[in-house]
């Protein structure tokens, strides 16, 4: 391997810490998941001489279940006592998160710049995020947190984070747009009121400081509409197609948890390592490209080829192993 990337193993005590605040992470993602499935309330109601059992939505919509009966008792004091019993738990779970932040950033366990890591966390707070796929220069942060290692900041460096956008959920994925936000824009606004949508090129939002999302989709086929754009309002974003990323949005993921250099932490949703290789190998052979990203994504392509081969052999697969 060249200089360029040489990796570093991450400090003992800081691949436990990693460990430690992974397994956490996982616990509160699964327990939040369950008590999705006990949001809203059930209480009695009264009609005339006789009690009803009404299970209501957190936004205040009722359906009654029965007449008071002992299974409608029952019923009622299974979903009481689980909805207690796993909002101590969500509690519990998130003091203890908040914990291993604290030691994430004291032994400087991650990396990734906290604004991408802060996006990720209100995707996943808005449920957005099984709409997108993180795909570029970013996913690298993923690969090396499965890997134990740090790659140079010369090929992981970059102010810009790549969302792929699924545009077979598109219907769905304005339902629940709708309940969170008037727009895409308005969603990153939570994190940093300072983004904007850039006039000339509707799909990248920039804050600030200079850091970009763009949105990408695939190219147009089928009944795909085109041009699209996230939501209606005036700010949103449009979708930019992207050669290949009918490829990406068909791969195989890959899931892991990242840190960010302030030790907060968020589930990251890319392409296997594999495809990731395959893709910037093809990248870096355009001939419309620019020189220097066409180097880094070569060198990028390397850099994941080893982390597969030496690393995570385990995800080499027959017929899709890659020659180093």
């Amino acid at each position: 391997m060249t200089n360029y990337l040489e990796s570093l193993e991450i400090d003992p005590g800081a691949a436990r810490q990693y460990i430690d605040a992974r397994a956490a992470f996982g616990e509160l993602e699964r327990t939040k998941k369950s008590a999705q499935q006990v949001r809203g309330g059930m209480v009695w109601k009264s009609v005339g001489d006789k009690e009803y059992l009404i299970r209501t939505s957190t936004k205040g919509k009722q359906k009654s279940l029965g007449r008071r009966t002992t299974e409608t008792e029952a019923m009622f004091l299974s979903f009481t006592q689980k909805k207690q019993s796993l909002e101590e738990r969500v509690s519990s779970l998130k003091n203890t998160i908040a914990q291993h932040e604290r030691m994430n950033r004291a032994l400087r366990v991650g990396r990734m710049p906290k604004i991408a890591v802060s996006i990720l966390r209100r995707l996943a707070d808005a449920g957005l995020d099984e709409y997108f796929r993180i795909v570029g220069t970013y996913a690298l942060y993923a690969y090396e947190a499965a890997a134990g290692v740090r790659l140079t900041t010369e090929i992981t460096s970059t102010r810009d984070i790549d969302l792929l956008w699924d545009t077979r959920k598109r219907v769905m994925f304005a339902q629940r747009l709708a309940k969170e936000a008037p727009s895409m824009l308005a969603v990153l606004q939570k994190v940093d009121k300072s983004f904007h949508v850039i006039e000339d090129q509707k799909y990248t939002a920039i804050n600030k400081e200079g850091f970009e999302v763009d949105i990408i989709r695939r190219m147009a086929i089928d009944d795909d509409p085109h041009p699209i754009r996230l939501s209606d309002a005036d700010d949103g974003f449009w979708v930019v197609q992207a050669k290949k990323a009918a490829d990406l949005l068909n791969a195989e993921e890959f899931s892991e948890m990242v840190v960010a250099d302030n030790g907060t932490m968020a589930r990251m949703t890319t392409i296997h390592p594999s495809v990731f290789v395959a893709f910037k190998r093809w990248m870096s052979k355009e001939p419309d490209r620019d020189p220097l990203k066409r180097r880094r994504d070569a060198l990028q392509a390397d850099a994941v080829e080893w982390i597969l081969h030496e690393r995570l052999p385990h995800m080499l697969k027959d017929g899709a192993e890659i020659c180093l």
